[in-house]
């Protein structure tokens, strides 16, 4: 039986928007039980903006070799030759589903059901709201892209990506199928809007600050209520469960940045290096062990492809490779 894969990865949250991470004021209980239980990349790095991180991942590639180097004016198309892991997993017999933001391009061929995945649920540009997306969008009760059709929905975005994301699971669970699902939310990129609930708490702090930190506790509920989800489904054991960021953070530095120098966009670590937790308990992927070599983006998709037996794509040689033998509990 081949591992599921689930990868979260938020959009904006630096590696000092976590309370396990040492956050002062932010709480994040269901991601500090995954920081727990995880082997964490404590050292992991990314490109400082959005488009460039997700365009690495993806390929195994670094992002000037993908075409992305910038999140506008057509300099965030992922080239049409680049395979993308999406399209190695389902080559290779799972299931692929893609989830919030993709921020690769807007129109054909650089949409998500054209690189690999068979099931989307997106919004479209680098937020939602903005002019490739659907005219006039919202946070709650917008309407988003499924499978290319425009489908409004009720409820806040990230509640959205999540509520799809399970259902394509179950839908795999009863279909007897492994699944790779890549779930990119949108928040807590800018506009700051978050449900008043999760925001509240944190109003002593502004109202920016407050619904940015608001948007990090709705992903934080958002993980643990997927992570019981697979329990519920008996598909905890042997799923890759991956939690991470695009870039430095955009808002909460001035709160607390883990003693790091820059944020988003920036050269320096502040800009670049962010979370990364792996846990999968089939795999002996627990215990909550840091891995402290320097890793990066372009790791991904080799390090999927061996962990998940699934065939490199023919005639692609990865700038990255496979980290596997640091994962492993006797290399640390």
């Amino acid at each position: 039986t081949r591992p599921n894969v689930v990868f979260v990865i938020t959009d904006d949250q630096g590696y000092g928007d976590l309370s396990c991470h040492g956050n002062p004021v932010l709480k994040t209980p269901h991601l500090d039980e995954l920081y727990n239980d995880s082997v964490r990349l404590v050292d992991y790095h990314v490109s400082p903006t959005c488009s460039p991180t997700r365009s690495a991942l993806l390929t195994g590639h670094w992002t000037n070799r993908t075409g992305v180097w910038h999140t506008i004016l057509g300099r965030s198309l992922l080239r049409e030759n680049e395979v993308t892991v999406g399209e190695a997993f389902r080559r290779s017999g799972y299931a692929t589903g893609m989830f919030g933001k993709w921020h690769l391009g807007d129109n054909y061929p650089f949409l998500p059901e054209h690189r690999g995945f068979t099931e989307v649920m997106r919004h479209g540009g680098g937020g939602v709201g903005q002019t490739p997306d659907y005219w006039d969008n919202a946070y709650f009760d917008g309407s988003y892209f499924h499978n290319g059709k425009v489908t409004p929905v009720e409820g806040y975005c990230t509640d959205v990506w999540f509520d799809y994301a399970r259902r394509f699971i179950r839908t795999q669970k009863e279909a007897g199928k492994p699944f790779f699902a890549y779930l990119s939310t949108n928040a807590p990129h800018g506009p700051m809007h978050a449900p008043k609930l999760f925001s509240q708490p944190y109003l002593d702090s502004g109202p920016h600050v407050a619904n940015f930190f608001g948007m990090i506790a709705n992903i934080d509920y958002n993980v643990g209520r997927l992570r019981a989800f697979l329990r519920e489904e008996g598909l905890d054991q042997n799923t890759i469960f991956i939690f991470t960021t695009d870039n430095g953070t955009s808002s909460g530095s001035k709160v607390f940045n883990a003693g790091m120098r820059g944020a988003k966009g920036s050269e320096y670590d502040g800009g670049h290096r962010v979370p990364m937790f792996i846990h999968w308990p089939a795999g002996n992927l627990t215990g909550g062990r840091d891995v402290s070599p320097i890793t990066a983006h372009v790791d991904i998709m080799p390090t999927l492809l061996d962990l998940c037996g699934v065939p490199a794509p023919p005639n692609v040689k990865f700038d990255g490779r496979s980290i596997r033998p640091l994962l492993d509990p006797d290399s640390n």
